[in-house]
């Protein structure tokens, strides 16, 4: 089973406590992309089963999660999120970060989740911790799809957990293995022949074409192998604006 994600993403684990959240991020991505509640809760208390310092350490897991979006880092999230309320803010954070935001839901039953929790040291909690996860995920699972994820993948069994790939996409509008040299040219407004003027002053060479309607066009290309980025209007006023 593949699960196609953007190179760009925000991937929310979703899952109880013993569903394996922490093994699945492990085996499918790095070190430095995974944000572990745990992780946080320890690095205040020294202690990652503190829930006293849940509040504090998501406080720091956010504030990490939008730096790395920020500059267009791949992170994953790794907490049970399956309440709405702690979802809400990752969301928001991805938004505001221009990122996708991918939800992988480990939806095991509850006596697998009971029985990992049993065989580790520092989950010496009762049941009801795994009851009331696994409720809070099925009341959580129709509204997925309409929080804002752009995606969302739902595992059910251990056999389907081991037979998941990650593949990540490049997107198209990902340019950043363009090197240059750039030239950066502001607002045109429909200014074609100073346009002209300017790249022929900037030693590009302008091949003259006649395309299928009568209109001239032109090939460029530089001697030194330089680009040309326009990040303002184009048209919308000026003597040649369609």
């Amino acid at each position: 089973m593949e699960i196609k994600v953007s190179e760009l993403s925000l991937i929310v684990l979703i899952g109880s406590t013993g569903s394996g959240k922490s093994t699945f991020a492990r085996r499918h991505f790095a070190s430095t992309e995974i944000l572990s509640s745990d992780f946080f809760r320890a690095m205040i208390s020294d202690d990652e089963t503190n829930q006293s310092v849940s509040g504090s350490a998501f406080e720091i897991l956010h504030l990490v999660c939008n730096k790395r979006l920020n500059l267009g880092r791949f992170t994953v999230i790794d907490a049970t999120n399956v309440q709405p309320e702690h979802r809400r803010t990752l969301l928001e954070i991805a938004r505001q970060n221009y990122a996708p935001a991918v939800a992988i839901v480990l939806k095991m039953p509850p006596e697998v989740c009971h029985e990992r929790n049993r065989s580790r040291e520092n989950r010496n909690f009762g049941p009801h911790v795994v009851e009331n996860h696994t409720r809070f995920l099925e009341r959580s699972l129709d509204q997925l799809s309409v929080e804002g994820f752009q995606a969302v993948h739902i595992l059910e069994s251990p056999e389907q957990v081991d037979q998941v790939q990650i593949v990540r996409i490049k997107e198209e509008f990902n340019r950043k293995d363009e090197l240059g040299p750039f030239d950066i040219i502001g607002d045109v407004h429909g200014c074609f022949e100073e346009l002209v003027q300017l790249l022929t002053k900037l030693d590009y060479n302008l091949t003259p074409v006649v395309d299928s309607d009568g209109q001239m066009t032109y090939n460029l290309s530089h001697p030194q192998g330089r680009k040309l980025i326009f990040v303002g209007d184009l048209v919308d006023r000026g003597p040649d604006t369609p």
